[in-house]
């Protein structure tokens, strides 16, 4: 579309701070088009002085940090409500870049910078494998090679639990107060497996000081919300197309939300006036975003990227996908949910088909399929076990249909090709043990599918352990090859919605 053709608000930069009080790790697309434009709304409103940030890219991509430098740390976020209409913010709040990867050259002013006394939080967007722990359990993986790298060589930490540890223990020796750590990923209770993370780690070499981070480091959990996919080529052109020229940019979604726990000991940017919800327990908002969006997102991710799909709006416009994400909502995840004060899930799950439907986002399944081995617990299987254990209150004719599909669906997508033969990027912490699995058990559904429900740093033993899930599981992969994805749903979620008994499988 021509830029003529489009309705474009243009907001400038207002308050650039001077000095930084935030530093942030994972600097990416997500943190610049959310806790950024969040904190840029707010200094404009406020004029205040000593909230900056500091963005540190501590994995790869050190290109992004020399974009920022370059443009005086200033990008644009560009925020498509539909393919007509955009906001474009320009965001001056990033005040440093730092390139600080095991390679890296800013490492030690990384951690130099979360010293000093100017700082008072500490923000994380690094995924959920970024925290090294267990998705199953939540034990920190001492035996992971970065982590072990950060117990040997506590000084120079490679991950976010070391470099937190390494300024944390600064801190303590040169009598600062501590930061908060405020984790953004999407994983339950997030500011509490952040802390489990950091307090494990610190005590692995120093015992006094991961006793002092127990007693005086505040680690408030969040949720986030905001649909930000990974730029690409023609993303850049479609801006430049309406007079953004910008390598940094950004391209998201309109709709935004962020829940935050309120337990910072050394102060806050005045958040609450910008709409950001402070609260005093994030959980009943995080539960809901994980199982419905999240867990919805994994779903269109495996079964359309399965079927040749690349895109979650061309996804969601096929009617058997549209069915199954109905099926999972309505019978599967929100029977598991205490929802917040005032909220209607079955309106959020409306509107969520709405944002998936956003044809200008261009979101890519397979972006969204990385990780499922960390996702995967949070998004489908706490709610699944729930339900077996007898810890949620479903209606009678509620079953794990859409569940087991999702876990056919991610199981066959780990094969690494399509349903056409066609090979699919796996990247996955997980991808080897996968690869492994299925080149054992090849041509054997029941002997994959059980070796998968094995993995227990995935799955739940309660799940393997159920009467008729393993069948159940390895009758939808024999489904998918010899009918085809939109096929197999229709024929499961038919057979669930005829049965005159719909007992779990």
């Amino acid at each position: 579309m021509r830029a003529c053709d489009m309705d474009i608000e243009r907001r400038p930069a207002g308050r650039v701070p001077a000095r930084i009080g935030i530093v942030h790790l994972g600097l990416g697309a997500f943190h610049r088009a959310h806790q950024a434009v969040y904190l840029q709304q707010c200094l404009d409103r406020t004029g205040a002085d000593d909230w900056g940030i500091c963005s540190a890219n501590i994995r790869s991509n050190r290109a992004l940090v020399d974009q920022l430098r370059d443009a005086d740390m200033r990008y644009h976020v560009a925020e498509f409500s539909h393919s007509d209409s955009v906001t474009v913010r320009e965001i001056g709040v990033i005040r440093e870049a730092l390139y600080a990867g095991p390679d890296g050259p800013d490492r030690e002013a990384l951690i130099a910078r979360m010293s000093h006394p100017d700082v008072r939080i500490v923000t994380l967007t690094v995924t959920e494998k970024g925290y090294f722990l267990n998705p199953a359990s939540g034990e920190l993986l001492t035996n992971a090679e970065p982590i072990a790298h950060d117990i040997a060589e506590p000084a120079t930490p490679w991950t976010a639990p070391g470099l937190l540890v390494a300024a944390l223990t600064r801190r303590r020796r040169a009598n600062i107060a501590p930061f908060a750590v405020l984790c953004c990923d999407n994983m339950p209770e997030n500011g509490k497996r952040t802390r489990r993370a950091v307090i494990s780690l610190a005590a692995e070499n120093d015992a006094p000081l991961a006793q002092w981070i127990a007693e005086n480091v505040a680690f408030p959990s969040s949720m986030v919300d905001r649909i930000v996919p990974a730029m690409t080529d023609s993303d850049l052109e479609r801006l430049a197309a309406i007079d953004v020229d910008d390598p940094a940019a950004v391209v998201c979604e309109s709709f935004r939300q962020w829940v935050v726990e309120d337990d910072f000991p050394q102060g806050r940017p005045d958040w609450a006036a910008d709409g950001v919800e402070m609260v005093n327990d994030v959980t009943p908002f995080e539960t809901m975003k994980l199982r419905l969006l999240n867990g919805a997102h994994s779903l269109l991710a495996y079964c359309g990227s399965l079927a040749g799909i690349e895109t979650v709006d061309a996804a969601v416009a096929h009617p058997a996908y549209r069915e199954l994400l109905r099926h999972y909502w309505q019978r599967e995840a929100i029977p598991t949910l205490t929802l917040p004060a005032g909220a209607d899930a079955t309106a959020y799950t409306e509107s969520l088909l709405a944002r998936f439907g956003n044809d200008s986002l261009r979101h890519r399944l397979i972006q969204i399929a990385m990780d499922g081995s960390q996702k995967l617990p949070q998004r489908w299987l706490a709610g699944a076990a729930a339900r077996l254990n007898g810890g949620a209150t479903p209606p009678a004719d509620a079953t794990l249909d859409a569940t087991l599909i999702g876990i056919a669906a991610w199981i066959r997508f780990m094969a690494g090709q399509d349903l056409a033969g066609h090979p699919l990027a796996i990247s996955d912490p997980m991808a080897p043990t996968c690869a492994e699995l299925h080149r054992r058990h090849a041509g054997d559904p029941i002997a994959l599918v059980t070796a998968f429900l094995s993995l227990d740093a995935i799955f739940p033993a309660k799940l393997r352990n159920t009467r008729g899930i393993v069948e159940a599981i390895a009758d939808r992969l024999d489904q998918f090859e010899r009918q085809g994805l939109d096929n197999a749903i229709e024929r499961c979620l038919g057979d669930a919605s005829t049965s005159a008994s719909n007992r779990i499988p």
